[in-house]
């Protein structure tokens, strides 16, 4: 293969990624539409009232996570007063490393620090949700915080833990980075709506 060739084959490589990208957003779009205008009024109202916004995902997901704290603490296509919201990191906390009730998840203390009802807790799962996040929603739920998570194939533990009060963005697909597209996509979403709801056409 000559090197015109080859650079061909790569642009359509690219070409076809793009698309792979784009026909899964779609597959999702309608379905996650209706979850997540009620995260972004539940995130409206309860910022509004003073509450905040606390965010963690683990691996990849923990970009999505910060990237919604950033965004809703900074602001996302305008300059406003910033709401409150942090993100959690995943290391667990120092001390016995043979107590395994006391690592059964380095989100939980935090929550119980840092919590008050009426926060919400978004979570962000790429499937199969460790024992930290499923010590997350326990955490927020003691505390009576809102709990939004984001969940995919897989992660049935997780979705038992939600009630009716919960909301839930489930993606239905196994590609690990695709998720991780779709769940920037919506976290750019949630910010949109935020802000065009409480500023309207100024967004």
């Amino acid at each position: 293969m000559n090197s015109d060739s080859q650079e061909s084959a790569l642009q359509q490589q690219v070409i076809e990624l793009f698309h792979r990208s784009i026909e899964a957003k779609m597959t999702v779009g309608e379905a996650l539409a209706g979850p997540l205008a009620a995260a972004a009024e539940l995130l409206v109202a309860q910022l509004l009232q003073g509450s905040k916004a606390i965010t963690c995902g683990e691996g990849l997901c923990h970009a999505s996570a910060a990237t919604l704290s950033r965004c809703l603490t900074h602001g996302y296509k305008m300059q406003r007063p910033g709401f409150a919201a942090l993100t959690l990191q995943g290391e667990a906390a120092p001390g016995d490393l043979n107590d395994l009730s006391a690592q059964a998840s380095p989100y939980q203390q935090p929550i119980s620090a840092l919590g008050t009802e009426g926060d919400v807790l978004i979570l962000f799962s790429a499937g199969y949700a460790s024992i930290n996040l499923l010590g997350a929603v326990e955490a927020a739920r003691a505390r009576g915080l809102h709990i939004i998570a984001f969940t995919t194939a897989g992660d049935q533990a997780l979705s038992h833990l939600l009630n009716d009060n919960d909301i839930e963005l489930h993606v239905p697909i196994d590609d690990q980075y695709r998720i991780q597209e779709i769940h920037q996509l919506c976290v750019f979403c949630l910010c949109d709506l935020i802000e065009h709801h409480l500023f309207g056409e100024h967004t």
